[in-house]
């Protein structure tokens, strides 16, 4: 029998994490796995550029939902997504990460009833599974949208696949760990595949910069990009870093930059465009320590040895910070600068977490497989 499984992507996030699991399912001739691109981010520059750099196959079903609040996008998505699980009829949807995509879909599906049931280990089944990768993450920020996603999700899930041990632990303790297997990572498992590619980007040679001359900064939560005020001391207290500093920004960060009137001395700060995985990945293993208020980027600079400071009051990937190369430091300016004078110590005590080695998307395949015999 063949299994069919749609997975779902829709932000710049998800696209990493569904790269390498399609080829995972290319490779088992016991699923017939479609992409469903909800098109939550819909700029050239959040998503279309990484189907390319990701050799990801074109979407066999697009939604176009584009922007809006988080509850006009998630209903939207909701709405939108339905008519596809009556015309596709899945054995399973499976969602990444903790975007308005993954609990949008997660809920449709849990709702859903097949018109025909399989028999699923033996049992007969009239929903589609929900099974939701990168599942047991918790900042326990409940101000945080995406920490909500992530509890609703996994509520709803009959799997979950599991990155780090302290998502386990988070689901045993939620009455989950039966359903919750530990597989690593598959964020990491696209950083393995492209390392290489992305060694032959001409990006440092574009910018003007000497590897490991430079800090590279991100920045796009609304808590640190929303208040004028709070923007403008981050942006101070990052500028008395003693490096030239690299800033691709996200359109949402530069329109809150320009509303503030903010201003950022080209002698100091190198502002550009979203960039695609492959010249971020070469501007991030290159960089002497990144600046940051995302969630990925705590996980690929562990891997590739980088220091990393996070610019935030909590974290749910804290293996980053217990065994990479990460520091919670929040957005004080004298936090802030102790972290940069620790960053060679920090580089020195790193080590790479269990399982992250290029091989999750595999484990989860065939996990899969075993829990639908």
């Amino acid at each position: 029998m063949t299994w069919k499984i749609l997975c779902i992507a829709g932000a710049r996030p998800n696209f990493m994490k569904i790269a390498p699991l399609l080829r995972a399912f290319k490779a088992d001739p016991r699923f017939d796995a479609r992409l469903v691109h909800t098109g939550q981010h819909y700029d050239a520059k959040l998503s279309k550029v990484f189907f390319e750099d990701l050799a990801i196959p074109r979407p066999d079903v697009e939604l176009e939902v584009g922007s809006g609040s988080h509850a006009q996008q998630t209903a939207e998505i909701m709405k939108r997504f339905e008519p596809v699980l009556e015309r596709e009829q899945p054995h399973g949807v499976l969602v990444v990460g903790d975007v308005n995509s993954t609990v949008g879909c997660a809920l449709v599906t849990a709702k859903f009833v097949r018109a025909e049931p399989f028999t699923m280990a033996g049992a007969p089944r009239t929903r589609p599974l929900v099974i939701h990768v990168e599942a047991g993450l918790r900042s326990r920020d409940h101000d945080m949208p995406e920490e909500i996603n992530r509890l609703v999700t996994d509520a709803l899930s009959d799997l979950l696949f599991v990155s780090e041990p302290d998502g386990m632990v988070n689901l045993a303790r939620e009455g989950a760990g039966d359903r919750a297997f530990l597989v690593g990572n598959v964020m990491i498992d696209t950083m393995v595949a492209a390392r290489e590619q992305a060694r032959s980007s001409p990006i440092l040679e574009t910018l003007g910069l000497r590897e490991h001359g430079y800090g590279l900064v991100t920045l796009h939560r609304p808590s640190n990009v929303d208040d004028p005020v709070a923007l403008r001391g981050l942006i101070a207290s990052l500028g008395e870093i003693d490096l030239p500093l690299v800033f691709p920004v996200h359109p949402r960060t530069r329109k809150r930059i320009a509303d503030a009137g903010i201003a950022l001395p080209a002698g100091k700060w190198q502002l550009v465009e979203p960039l695609g995985y492959l010249d971020f990945l070469k501007l991030t293993s290159s960089a002497r320590v990144v600046l940051t208020d995302s969630g990925g980027v705590q996980e690929e600079t562990t891997v590739l040895g980088v220091p990393c400071i996070t610019l935030r009051e909590n974290t749910e990937r804290p293996i980053t910070c217990d065994e990479g190369t990460n520091q919670l430091v929040g957005t004080r300016r004298e936090a802030i600068l102790a972290a940069y004078a620790r960053i060679d110590e920090v580089r020195r005590a790193a080590k790479i977490p269990q399982l992250w080695d290029g091989g999750s998307a595999e484990r989860i395949v065939a996990l899969l497989g075993k829990a639908l015999a």
